[in-house]
C-alpha cells in the first residue's frame, strides 16, 4: 500500500516537472516582438514589427472605427506601444485578447479604411526577423506598373508657352526608411547623406532657368525600385539621377563614381558588388513588383531595345559630364562611367544614371560626406554636369531648345515670366504621388500660396481633387 502512494506521488511528481518542462519549452520558442517602427510616406504608411523568429500570423480588418488586426501564433510583447507616436495612417497601436493561449494580438487603429500588405522578411544586416505592414488607402490602392508605362495621366508640361516646358530631372535619394544603405565606421547613414545631397542638387536645379527638379524620396521612408521610375515618369522626368554613397569591406577605397546601365553583366568587381548591394536593399526595404507580360511581344521588346539604346546614350553622355564636374571637387574612384545592371536604371523610357558621391565606409571620406560644405560642393558640380548637357543637347519643346535656337542664354527672369504667364489661373487636377510641395515646385509657387487659393485647412489633398493653381 505504501508502495503504491510512493508510485502515485512519483508519477504526480514527474507528471509536473513534464508539465513545467513543457511551459519552458513554449517559453523558449515563442516569437518576441522586440520594436515596432512607422513610416510614413506619401503614398502609404509601413508598420515594421521587429520579432526574434520567423512569424506565424493571419490578419483581418474591422470597420466602424477602422482597424486592423494582427494575430501571431506562440508570440510575447515586449514594447511600451502606448509610447509610440501617431503616425501616416496610424493614429495608434495597442494589444487586446489573443484568440489562443500562447498568442498575441495586436489592434492598429485606422485613420481609414485601408488595403493592408503584409509579408515577413528574414534577417538582413542590421536587422533580424520582421514582419512588415503596408498600408494604402483604400481609395488610393497602387495602380499596376502596365498602367503607368503606358505614360497616360503623365504631366509633362511644367511650365508652358507656346509648347515649350521646362527640362525635367528626377532626382533618387537611395535607400530610405527601412533600408539605411550603407553605414560607415562612424554610424553614418547612407539615407541621410543621399537625401541631403539629393535636397540641394533639386534646390539648385530650380535655381536654374529652363529646368525643373522633382525629388522621389522627400523624407526618410522606402521606395520600391520600381516605383522611383514610376514616379519619375509620372512627373514627364528627361532624367533620373539616383545619389548613392559606396561602401565595401576594406577602408582604403575613396572617391566618387558613375554608373549607367549595362548591356550585359556588370563589368567590374565594384559594379557585381553594387548589383548584389541594390539586391540587399530590396529585402531590407521590400519585395519589388514584377513586370508585365505583353502579347506582342517581339514588336514591344524592339521598341523597348531603341529606347533603352537612346537612354543609354544619354546617361552615359550626362555622367561622363558630372564625373568631370565631380573630379574639380573630391577624388574620383573612376574617371569614366561605369556600368552595372541596377534596377534603379532600367526604365527603357527614361536616361538614368546612379552617382556614388564617395566611399562612406572611408572614415575620412565618411567625416566630409557628413558634412554640408561638402555636400554642396558635390551638388553643384552634380548640376554643373547635368545642366551642360541640356544647354548643348536639349530636348525638342522645351525652353532650353528654344533658347539655343534663339541663339540666346535664356534668363531667370524669362522663366519666370513664361511660368506666371503659363500658370496664371490653371486648374490642376491631383494624380498619384503628388504633394502641395511637389505641385509648388513645379508651378513655381508655394505651398502657403496653394492652400490659400484652394481655401485648405490642411496640407492633405487627395487623388482626383482639382486645384486652383495661383499666379505667382
Amino acid at each position: 500500500m505504501a508502495t503504491g502512494r510512493w508510485l502515485t506521488h512519483v508519477n504526480l511528481v514527474r507528471g509536473l516537472v513534464l508539465l513545467l518542462l513543457g511551459v519552458v519549452s513554449l517559453s523558449a520558442v515563442a516569437t518576441e516582438v522586440k520594436g515596432v517602427r512607422v513610416w510614413p510616406s506619401p503614398d502609404s504608411t509601413r508598420v515594421v514589427l521587429d520579432l526574434s523568429g520567423p512569424p506565424d500570423y493571419s490578419h483581418f480588418t474591422l470597420s466602424g472605427p477602422n482597424r486592423l488586426v494582427i494575430d501571431l501564433k506562440s508570440a510575447r510583447n515586449k514594447v511600451a506601444l502606448e509610447a509610440l507616436d501617431s503616425k501616416g495612417l496610424v493614429t495608434r497601436i495597442r494589444s487586446s485578447a489573443a484568440p489562443s493561449a500562447g498568442g498575441l494580438r495586436l489592434v492598429l487603429d485606422l485613420k481609414g479604411e485601408v488595403r493592408p500588405v503584409l509579408f515577413p522578411l528574414r534577417p538582413a544586416e542590421p536587422y533580424g526577423d520582421r514582419l512588415v505592414i503596408d498600408l494604402f488607402p483604400k481609395a488610393e490602392a497602387p495602380a499596376a506598373s502596365s498602367s503607368s508605362a503606358s505614360g497616360a495621366g503623365v504631366i509633362k508640361s511644367v511650365a508652358t508657352t507656346a509648347g515649350q516646358r521646362d527640362v525635367v530631372i528626377a532626382i533618387d535619394a537611395g535607400h530610405g526608411g527601412e533600408d539605411p544603405g550603407a553605414i560607415g565606421p562612424k554610424k553614418t547613414k547612407e539615407k541621410k547623406v543621399t537625401l541631403s545631397i539629393a535636397r540641394k542638387v533639386a534646390a539648385q536645379l530650380d535655381a536654374e532657368p529652363g529646368i525643373k527638379a522633382v525629388l522621389i524620396r522627400t523624407g526618410d521612408y522606402y521606395v520600391n525600385l520600381n516605383r522611383r521610375t514610376e514616379l519619375a515618369r509620372q512627373h514627364g522626368a528627361d532624367l533620373l539621377v539616383s545619389i548613392h554613397a559606396d561602401a565595401v569591406a576594406s577602408r582604403t577605397p575613396h572617391g566618387a563614381s558613375a554608373w549607367v546601365l549595362s548591356s550585359r553583366r556588370a563589368q567590374s568587381e565594384l559594379g557585381r558588388w553594387l548589383e548584389q548591394h541594390e539586391k540587399q536593399s530590396e529585402l531590407l526595404g521590400g519585395a519589388g513588383d514584377l513586370l508585365q507580360g505583353s502579347s506582342e511581344r517581339y514588336l514591344t521588346q524592339a521598341l523597348l531595345d531603341m529606347s533603352m539604346d537612346h537612354s543609354r546614350e544619354i546617361g552615359f553622355s550626362v555622367s561622363r559630364r558630372v564625373l568631370q564636374e565631380m573630379g574639380k571637387v573630391t577624388h574620383l574612384h573612376k574617371r569614366h562611367p561605369e556600368s552595372a545592371s541596377l534596377a534603379v536604371l532600367k526604365a527603357p523610357d527614361i536616361p538614368s544614371l546612379l552617382i556614388e558621391t564617395g566611399f562612406i565606409s572611408n572614415p575620412a571620406e565618411e567625416k566630409k560626406l557628413a558634412t554640408d560644405a561638402h555636400q554642396t560642393k558635390l551638388a553643384r558640380a552634380i548640376v554643373r554636369g547635368i545642366k551642360s548637357h541640356f544647354v548643348e543637347l536639349p530636348p525638342e519643346g522645351t525652353l532650353l531648345a528654344a533658347a539655343k535656337a534663339s541663339g540666346k542664354p535664356l534668363r531667370a527672369s524669362q522663366q519666370s515670366t513664361l511660368t506666371t504667364a503659363a500658370a496664371g489661373s490653371r486648374k490642376h487636377k491631383v494624380t498619384r504621388g503628388e504633394s502641395l510641395s511637389v505641385l509648388a515646385r513645379r508651378y513655381n509657387t508655394s505651398v502657403a500660396a496653394l492652400v490659400r487659393a484652394n481655401d485648405l485647412s490642411d496640407e492633405n489633398i487627395r487623388i482626383g481633387q482639382v486645384l486652383t493653381i495661383p499666379g505667382s
